[in-house]
């Protein structure tokens, strides 16, 4: 999630834009309401509203994004980042933090599906010596921070991992169910074992830690490659699970499929969540562009409902999600992904009134001549506060808060965070 190459795939060209009613309902679509998938009403599982402006941040432990700072780190030191960052949280005024506790098949929390993650001591499957997110857990909690766990649905194995794979990584335990694409390994969304180990590894953290809520990022069918010879966009190699869906006798065509897969696993796990841990509040955050059909015109870019197989406003349509996160990375100034009609877009596309609290890209402060100011930020957090009162936003990513970058965390306690 939240990779930089964001910026530059907001300027592919797209297939369609024009106007904001809903889309004419596809194959796929048709097909997921067919299902015997879960289909308990949206608001009789719906998640408590949040009773305040949601001031959030994401900690991304992905390459050692935010935390641990770096791997191997002994359990004292991972501790003592863990107390800053709650006790910088609180000082500046947010009230939630969404912990990535699993970055690729792995686990920063006690898991017996999944192993250590390497982000903790550099080798996959080492115990760290101590248990991250009850730490994360405690340390939140004693300071009035809501903890969301955030999951990668199906990505096995990222380009920054160094250390060999363990023995129970489930590219060695079920290699059928992986698919290499590019320099990183997936889990095929086509393989329906693949959707139930997803969804077996929420559930399992669910019934053991009393978090908040579950979170997941715009990873689904990974960003596309392209091929370094030929200049051509890679597909993603999943043949043998189209050939099994084929062989049975499925109708959709590939693209629909794929969406099918997608979305069925968004509608599980929304109710399984529900479920499991009552209560609690399910979000997504997607790329933040909808898709093309449903753009407010003179907004273009890449289409995740054509490339990521992400039907993102299927799922708020139908109320698979407690809030909605877009990640709106782009300045206020940036024509064709402007912040602002980007976000009435999303609010346009939400008729059950589900809470937006778009992800705001904090972490584009930094020392390069290409870094926002933090009137950037703060400006946002106002188009948000006038469209939606009471609404809320997300900072990516903590580690621009905790280093004060520019001052921004000063700028945040002494002007939108002022009062409570």
């Amino acid at each position: 999630m939240k990779r930089r190459e964001l910026l530059s795939l907001a300027s592919l060209p797209l297939l369609t834009a024009c106007a904001t009613p809903p889309a004419p309902v596809s194959p796929g679509e048709a097909a997921l309401n067919a299902t015997s998938a879960p289909a308990a009403g949206p608001a009789a599982v719906m998640g408590p509203p949040p009773p305040r402006e949601w001031r959030a941040a994401w900690v991304a432990t992905v390459a050692n994004i935010d935390w641990p700072s770096k791997p191997g780190l002994s359990a004292e030191a991972q501790q003592a980042e863990i107390v800053a960052m709650c006790d910088t949280a609180q000082r500046i005024g947010l009230n939630a933090l969404i912990l990535q506790v699993r970055t690729a098949n792995d686990a920063l929390y006690e898991s017996k599906l999944e192993p250590w993650s390497e982000y903790l001591t550099g080798t996959q499957g080492q115990h760290p010596g101590y248990d991250p997110l009850a730490v994360w857990l405690r340390e939140a909690k004693a300071r009035g921070l809501e903890l969301h766990a955030w999951f990668n649905p199906y990505r096995s194995r990222h380009s920054s991992a160094k250390s060999p794979v363990h023995e129970s990584h489930v590219s060695r335990t079920h290699p059928d169910w992986v698919r290499r694409y590019g320099d990183q390994l997936w889990m095929d969304p086509g393989e329906p074992a693949s959707a139930e180990h997803t969804l077996a590894v929420v559930s399992d953290l669910l019934s053991r830690y009393a978090v908040d809520g579950v979170h997941i990022d715009d990873y689904f069918y990974p960003y596309p490659i392209t091929d370094p010879a030929t200049k051509l966009e890679v597909d993603f190699p999943d043949e043998p699970s189209w050939q099994k869906y084929v062989a049975k006798g499925g109708s959709l065509s590939r693209h629909d499929w794929r969406r099918y897969n997608v979305n069925t696993l968004v509608q599980r796990l929304y109710a399984m969540a529900h479920e499991v841990r009552p209560g609690t509040r399910v979000g997504v955050s997607p790329f933040g562009i909808p898709k093309p059909g449903m753009r407010p015109a003179g907004i273009s870019g890449f289409s995740q409902y054509d490339k990521l197989y992400a039907d993102v406003e299927l799922w708020l349509r139908e109320g698979w999600m407690d809030y909605l996160a877009p990640q709106l990375y782009w300045p206020r100034s940036q024509t064709a992904q402007a912040f602002e009609p980007l976000l009435q877009a999303w609010r346009a596309n939400n008729p059950l009134g589900r809470p937006i609290h778009p992800g705001l890209f904090t972490s584009r402060i930094n020392d390069t001549p290409q870094s926002w100011q933090p009137d950037e930020v703060l400006a946002q957090i106002e188009i948000i506060r006038q469209q939606s009162p009471g609404s809320g936003h997300i900072h990516f990513s903590m580690v621009a808060l905790q280093q004060n970058r520019k001052g921004l965390a000063d700028a945040l306690r002494a002007g939108p965070y002022a009062a409570p």
